[in-house]
């Protein structure tokens, strides 16, 4: 196989690969015995055509197609092999030379790591994060847990309150008709969440079990539903219960029952520990990307298109994968949300660059400092991820590829973490 490399403008580069005639020819031949089943001739029986029939009859070209698409991915991983440079970005294909007898010769444009200018990188000024926990913050993760343990009580004697459930049966008209999707039975409302169109829970207050009510309201210009865009409606409500939640004391009872402690004061005393520990890893993560964010801005360097767009298609990919594990396609969330890949791809554009900025100036930090990740990094990060998933060494290892590859983006990977925590370390907080 061979391989020239032309480097263009903007960190592009084109390959021309080169694979042999024989190659190409075993390639056909592949491609033949595929499909020859497929193909009726007049005179042969099905599976039987020779091949030399077929070229005849539908032109030599006929298995050109699917012979490059059996050629190209083995060829360009070979040629990502021996290519001395960097490639960070999928391969854009164009077929330059096929014909039987010949050599086939196709040219891959991709993008090349760019070479990333650092400026100042220690000593960098960052705002300093505040782990105080309030009394405030604390209230209000026992009013969390108050309202989890909440029970749903029978209203009786008074009219609807704000924060009360009201179960309804509703059925909604614009111009005195009913409009589709306007009607439902037992539809469990709590008022005040604003879960219906605005102005129509409001209008529950004050009203009775039992009661029938006219509610008036007005869609807003941005409805989903293109007919009642700014219609005035009237939905004729009927109230059939009324309940609403009542909340335990906050007490050494209350505390005994939802924690493992026994008073009140040691429950607080724990929230605040678990409010401490879990902002502090917040500051951590905040004072990381202030300071990266700070680093990238002095350095310089010119990012390919064509890198940022693979970026963009993996971070859309990753999301799409994180979907189909909640029952979701990506088909659906486009459904719901209005988007269509391309206008989502324009979405997560400015993530794609933030990502593959911090990565390179992180990578160029580790080659500037001599950070090196060892094999004591490596065991503690597999013992790490195997307790993350609850797995044996080995099962993780295998689970990533048990081999040297593998591991050595991972010591890469580990390398990263420890240039980043190098800079957090040399930053100043203001």
């Amino acid at each position: 196989m061979g391989l020239q490399v032309e480097k263009l403008e903007h960190n592009m580069a084109k390959l021309t690969i080169e694979v042999s005639a024989e190659e190409l020819e075993k390639a056909i031949q592949k491609v033949y015995q595929k499909t020859k089943n497929k193909i009726s001739v007049p005179g042969f029986r099905k599976g039987k055509v020779p091949r030399q029939v077929i070229e005849r009859m539908y032109g030599r070209e006929v298995f050109y197609e699917d012979a490059a698409n059996e050629l190209i991915p083995g060829a360009y991983e070979k040629a990502l092999e021996e290519c001395e440079e960097s490639v960070v970005s999928s391969p854009k294909i164009a077929v330059t030379q096929m014909e039987a007898g010949q050599p086939f010769v196709f040219t891959a444009e991709v993008a090349l790591k760019p070479e990333v200018r650092l400026g100042k990188y220690k000593g960098v000024k960052v705002e300093k994060q505040s782990v105080a926990v309030t009394d405030e913050e604390i209230e209000k993760e026992i009013e969390k847990e108050r309202e989890s343990n909440a029970r749903t009580v029978e209203v009786e004697g008074r009219a609807i309150e704000n924060g009360d459930i009201a179960t309804i049966d509703f059925e909604g008209f614009v111009d005195g008709e009913a409009f589709e999707g306007g009607k439902g039975e037992n539809y469990p409302l709590t008022i005040g969440s604003g879960s219906f169109i605005p102005g129509f829970e409001e209008q529950l207050v004050g009203k009775n079990k039992e009661e029938e009510v006219e509610v008036n309201v007005t869609f807003p210009e941005d409805y989903h539903a293109e007919e009642l865009k700014g219609k005035a409606a009237v939905f004729k409500v009927a109230i059939k219960e009324v309940k609403t939640k009542e909340l335990p004391a906050v007490d050494d009872e209350f505390a005994a029952e939802v924690s493992e402690f026994d008073t009140l004061a040691e429950y607080k005393e724990d929230i605040r520990k678990k409010l401490t520990e879990k902002k502090e890893k917040e500051a951590k993560s905040a004072k990381e990307e202030a300071v990266v964010n700070e680093i990238i801005a002095d350095a310089d360097m010119d990012i390919p298109e064509a890198m940022l767009e693979t970026q963009q298609r993996q971070i859309v990919d990753e999301f799409a994968q994180r979907l189909q594990m909640q029952g979701l396609s990506l088909e659906q969330y486009f459904q719901f949300t209005g988007l269509d890949g391309q206008k989502m791809l324009e979405q997560v554009k400015p993530q794609a660059e933030k990502r593959i900025k911090s990565r390179l100036v992180l990578e160029a930090i580790v080659a500037a400092e001599g950070i090196t990740a060892s094999e004591e990094d490596y065991e503690k990060e597999i013992e790490r991820m195997a307790e993350v998933y609850n797995m044996e060494k080995d099962k993780v290892k295998e689970m990533l590829g048990d081999n040297e590859k593998a591991k050595e983006q991972l010591m890469e990977d580990l390398a990263i973490t420890k240039a980043a925590d190098f800079v957090v370390s040399e930053a100043k907080e203001a």
